[in-house]
C-alpha cells in the first residue's frame, strides 16, 4: 500500500475558461482508493480541464473537490502545491519536461520540492527508467527524446514519490502496443498499492482494462 491511500471527489464542479460556456456544469463523481478509472469522451468535453481541477492546478468557479473527505480546492496556493508534491503524480499529455535539465532532474523535480533524500530518490528514479525501458542516460536532455520516451519519462516523475492519487492525461498516446502495455501495467500496480488513479484517454484498449469508465 502507499503511504496514505485516497479517495477523492467532486462536488456540483463548474469550470469554464469562458465563464458563459462552462466546460463542466454541475460535475459530481467519487473516485474511491484501489480503482482505475478511464475519462472519455469527445474533444472539447473538459477532460483534460477535469484533470486539473482534480489535482488542484486550477480552481473551480463553483463546487468542491475533496481528498479524504476534506474539502481543498479553497487552499492557498501553498497548500495546495504541497498537496500536488506529497500526495499526488500527474503525467501530461505533452510530457511537460524542462528541456534545459537533464533527464533525471525533470524526473527528481518533485523531489527537489519535497525535501527527499536525493541519492535514495536517484537510485529510485534510474529503477524506474530501467523498468519501463526508457534506455537513455540519466544526463539525456528532453530535445534527445522521441515522444514515447518523453512520455515514459513523464511517468516516471509521476511514480517517483508512489503517489496516492495519480492522474493521467493520455499516457499511451505516443506509444507502440509494447510500450502501452507497460505503462497501463504500472496504473494497475499504483492501484493495487491503495492509490486513486484517474485516467483521460480516447484509446479504446486502454477503457477496456480500466475498473470503470466516464464519459464527458
Amino acid at each position: 500500500m502507499t503511504a496514505a491511500p485516497a479517495r477523492l471527489a467532486a462536488r456540483s464542479l463548474t469550470f469554464g475558461y469562458d465563464p458563459a460556456a462552462p466546460l463542466l456544469e454541475e460535475w459530481s463523481s467519487t473516485f474511491e482508493a484501489g480503482e482505475v478509472v478511464g475519462v472519455t469522451g469527445p474533444s472539447g468535453r473538459g477532460k483534460s480541464t477535469l484533470l486539473y481541477l482534480l489535482g488542484l492546478m486550477l480552481r473551480p468557479s463553483h463546487g468542491e473537490v475533496l481528498l479524504d473527505g476534506e474539502p481543498v480546492q479553497a487552499a492557498s496556493d501553498r497548500a495546495r502545491a504541497l498537496l500536488r508534491a506529497h500526495r499526488f503524480g500527474f503525467v501530461f499529455q505533452d510530457a511537460a519536461l524542462d528541456q534545459s535539465r537533464s533527464v533525471l532532474d525533470n524526473i527528481l523535480e518533485a523531489a527537489l520540492y519535497r525535501g527527499d533524500d536525493l541519492a535514495a530518490a536517484a537510485r529510485r528514479a534510474r529503477e524506474l527508467m530501467d523498468r519501463f525501458g526508457v534506455g537513455l542516460r540519466p544526463t539525456a536532455r528532453p530535445g534527445q527524446l522521441s515522444g514515447g520516451q518523453a512520455q515514459r519519462i513523464a511517468l516516471c516523475r509521476a511514480l517517483l514519490g508512489d503517489p496516492a492519487v495519480l492522474l493521467a492525461d493520455e499516457p499511451t498516446g505516443n506509444l507502440d502496443a509494447a510500450s502501452s502495455d507497460l505503462v497501463v501495467g504500472a496504473l494497475h500496480d499504483q492501484a493495487a498499492r491503495g492509490a486513486t488513479v484517474i485516467v483521460v484517454t480516447h484509446d479504446p484498449a486502454l477503457v477496456a482494462r480500466c475498473d470503470r469508465q466516464l464519459t464527458l
